[in-house]
């Protein structure tokens, strides 16, 4: 059964939320196809999941779910066959029972993956409720998954109460890097921890005051973690030292009125050679190039706009990026169009030629893919999450989650409500 129509949004209550008419056709939208899957309900809560979605050795894609007050799962989706199943039960993995805010909520980290082929990630809260404290939650968990043996390792908690957001392996030397969260608002307390994966001791670098800092490496094996005020804590493994750097745009540190320097989340990645540091804050339609070579405490960054043309500056809404084998930027962004509604594009930006194109507004071809409705024709709870436009399409209405450029050309992007993993061939894209 496709999504919903207008009548459907109108009646639910959305339409000042999606700024949809959903009456006019708009001229000049180039429109591409995507084949649907469905996460399985009982992996999920509230059908949703977060940034967590990657490639593993084998090809399979592998997603990150949110069971609030019970479970996170690892859910494996095999493209030769379609099927997915999960592979990691956060709480059988920790031989937990606990329930409620006590739960392990999230798998809301990426999903990096080692040469060895082992999968990092990180267990992290949900929302306190019912009288429940924010001490009620013991802390998240460090793991890793090996499709190879179907194993989990399970590492312990690095800070008492508060969820991990990163877990990126260092296997050649014997470590990982750990970012902690403890969902405070506005200022977010997320420690940078360096983890001994041999013994489980962590060295704590220190607070970052940054939401949602996804750890990357850079090309001599520093580990990369957002912070406040513009900044990047650069740890140096060999050298034993951390150094705080500082963004500079066109010479000049960002104003705090700027996404940079404020804590907003930014969508990180770094270029193949690690030499590139990539930035998309959530909220602005621009693509920022920082240069990591440098040794002069900065990270020089080169603005690069609009990353959708015909969208405002500010307003639009990205939540997913990824840089594939050969150097391409990935991103969705989602614009609101007057009298119209919600598009979710698919960017990409080579930064050889310095050209970006926007390939189109993600679409479902396989629109049966899940029933969005009940036998008496109400939208199922938590299945308010894509529209049929007036031409007939079944398209993302609110929010994309994540994207992942795989090795054979396809673009993956997860949507919630439900939770639904898109396909984009690569002729196609």
């Amino acid at each position: 059964m496709a999504g919903l129509t207008r009548r459907d949004v109108l009646g639910i209550g959305l339409a000042s939320v999606s700024g949809a008419a959903l009456a006019h056709r708009v001229p000049g939208l180039r429109w591409l196809p995507a084949r649907a899957w469905h996460v399985p309900s009982e992996f999920t809560s509230e059908e949703s999941g977060y940034q967590s979605l990657g490639e593993g050795l084998d090809g399979r894609i592998y997603i990150g779910t949110a069971k609030y007050g019970h479970n996170a799962y690892l859910v494996e989706f095999d493209p030769a066959t379609g099927r997915m199943r999960a592979v990691v039960d956060a709480m059988k993995a920790l031989g937990s029972t606990a329930t409620g805010f006590a739960a392990q909520a999230k798998i809301h980290s990426h999903l990096p993956v080692a040469p060895s082929g082992r999968i990092y990630f990180g267990t992290k809260q949900g929302y306190p409720r019912n009288g429940e404290k924010r001490t009620d939650y013991p802390g998240g968990h460090p793991m890793a998954y090996d499709p190879a043996t179907g194993r989990t390792t399970v590492y312990p908690i690095p800070v008492a109460h508060q969820g991990v957001i990163s877990h990126v392996p260092d296997e050649a030397r014997g470590i990982s890097y750990v970012s902690t969260c403890d969902d405070a608002r506005p200022l977010e307390e997320t420690r940078f921890l360096v983890l001994d994966l041999k013994t489980g001791r962590y060295r704590d670098l220190g607070d970052m005051a940054r939401s949602y800092a996804y750890i990357q490496r850079d090309h001599r094996g520093r580990a990369l973690h957002l912070a406040y005020g513009a900044r990047i804590g650069r740890w140096d493994p060999d050298a034993g030292r951390l150094e705080m750097l500082r963004m500079t745009v066109d010479g000049l540190t960002p104003r705090p009125e700027s996404l940079l320097y404020e804590n907003h989340p930014l969508q990180p990645g770094t270029s193949p050679d690690g030499r590139t540091l990539w930035l998309l804050p959530m909220s602005e339609n621009a693509l920022y190039a920082g240069d990591l070579t440098r040794e002069d405490g900065t990270v020089p960054l080169r603005r690069i706009a609009p990353v959708l043309p015909g969208a405002p500056e500010r307003e639009t809404d990205c939540r997913a990026l990824d840089v594939d084998r050969r150097g391409r930027v990935w991103v969705v962004i989602r614009q609101t169009i007057k009298d119209y509604g919600m598009t979710h594009h698919l960017v990409s930006h080579d930064p050889r030629s310095g050209r970006t194109r926007d390939h189109g507004v993600l679409f479902v071809v396989n629109p049966d893919y899940v029933e969005f409705k009940d036998a008496a024709g109400k939208v199922k709870p938590w299945h308010h999450g894509f529209w049929t436009t007036p031409e007939g399409r079944l398209t993302p209405l609110h929010h994309h989650m994540a994207v992942k450029a795989a090795r054979d050309g396809s673009i993956y992007v997860t949507v919630i409500a439900p939770f639904t993993l898109l396909r984009v061939d690569p002729s196609a894209a």
